[in-house]
């Protein structure tokens, strides 16, 4: 193309539309729904297949690449019609002047309207497919990290089993120890009281001990001032 796309606008009247019967283009309903069938058409086609791989998500460029879709050799993507509807010389136009804008530049290239929406679908269908394949990631890495999660959980319940039977073990040792100081306690003090007996009838005030010593001072561990 010798002229830049936007000179072969054509100013048009949103209200008149063009009868067939006259020769002249198509109404602008009449063209909408020829678009919806070709994009209906492209719906039809099978999920995308992607040959390369996506190292940034996030780069929809990556995707359609790997997903092996490419300009046609007249250059008009969907991509490039929406910067050209957004473009600062027709993006305040309405819509009817906008669309008949677009198609007289893509007549004018040689692209047909038929290239640009299969374009659309490809893209929106390569989208679709790459979401599902992270959906089916982010689902396979959140089973196994539950999985993993219930094998450190088990892990945990077993080491508490473990050192609360320990606990317990500990607890059972002491009272056991502790039931059988008492019970040699008991025989101690029978004992002091045999021994008692037999010296009081030689003393007045008996130096035996025959109750439970005092305790012990509970030692603070503070140091020496």
């Amino acid at each position: 193309m010798s002229k830049k796309w936007y000179n072969l606008f054509v100013s048009m009247d949103p209200s008149a539309e063009v009868s067939p019967e006259t020769g002249g283009s198509p109404a602008p309903a009449s063209a909408a729904q020829a678009i919806a069938e070709i994009a209906a058409s492209a719906k039809i086609a099978q999920e995308s297949q992607f040959t390369g791989t996506v190292a940034s998500p996030s780069s929809f460029e990556e995707v359609y690449n790997a997903a092996e879709i490419h300009p046609p050799p007249h250059g008009f993507t969907i991509m490039k019609v929406g910067e050209m509807l957004r473009s600062e010389h027709i993006r305040n136009l309405p819509k009817d002047v906008k669309r008949s804008s677009v198609l007289v530049a893509l007549e004018a290239a040689g692209a047909p309207l038929e290239d640009v929406i299969q374009d659309a679908v490809k893209r929106d269908r390569a989208l679709d497919t790459f979401e599902r394949v992270q959906e089916k990631s982010l689902n396979e890495l959140e089973g196994q990290k539950t999985q993993e999660n219930q094998q450190i959980q088990a892990e945990m319940d077993r080491i508490l089993a473990e050192h609360r039977s320990r606990i317990q073990a500990n607890n059972d040792a002491v009272a056991k120890e502790r039931e059988r100081f008492y019970a040699w306690r008991l025989k101690k003090q029978e004992e002091e009281q045999k021994i008692s007996d037999a010296v009081s009838y030689f003393v007045t005030e008996n130096p035996i001990t025959t109750g439970a010593p005092a305790a012990a001072p509970t030692s603070t561990n503070h140091p020496t001032q």
